[in-house]
């Protein structure tokens, strides 16, 4: 009866696998057209200081620089960590955009104020992978934590 199950639980353990590898490549894919539109339009916000010691413009090269880096980590490793930085990477990010979409708050502490009432086609594009990236994120998430469970024997 051994045999049955183990044999029944070697397809399961295949199909998890490339699930896993699914979603950690879509999130990498959604991180990675976001780290090439910040980049792509860091310069157009440069002039976009404000009071504080950083820019629009450089905002935007650190969260394509930060995108870039967790779409390494994903293709590198599946660990938590990796899933956690990437679902913060992502939500922060659309976060930002569509508070300043759709509200003004003004400068925020040392950021300026990035009110942009508008959508453009770099921006949409840029929209639809954060959110992409969010999901698969949360997705890949779900899943360490369920492996995590079931690894230790934990159930609820």
């Amino acid at each position: 009866m051994s045999d049955v199950i183990e044999q029944a639980s070697r397809p399961v353990l295949r199909r998890s696998r490339a699930a896993v590898w699914a979603l950690r490549v879509l999130t990498a894919a959604g991180l990675a057209v976001d780290a090439w539109v910040h980049w792509d339009l860091a310069s157009r916000y440069d002039a976009n200081a404000g009071t504080g010691p950083w820019s629009q413009g450089d905002l935007f090269r650190y969260e394509a620089v930060g995108s870039a880096l967790v779409v390494l980590a994903l293709l590198v490793s599946g660990r938590l960590v990796v899933w956690v930085a990437a679902w913060l990477v992502a939500a922060s990010a659309i976060g930002a955009m569509l508070l300043y979409r759709y509200h003004d708050p003004g400068a925020l502490g040392p950021l300026p104020d990035m009110y942009e009432p508008f959508w453009f086609r770099e921006k949409t594009v840029a929209g639809v992978a954060e959110a992409l990236a969010v999901l698969t994120a949360a997705l890949g998430l779900l899943e360490r934590s369920w492996l995590a469970r079931r690894k230790t024997g934990r159930r609820r």
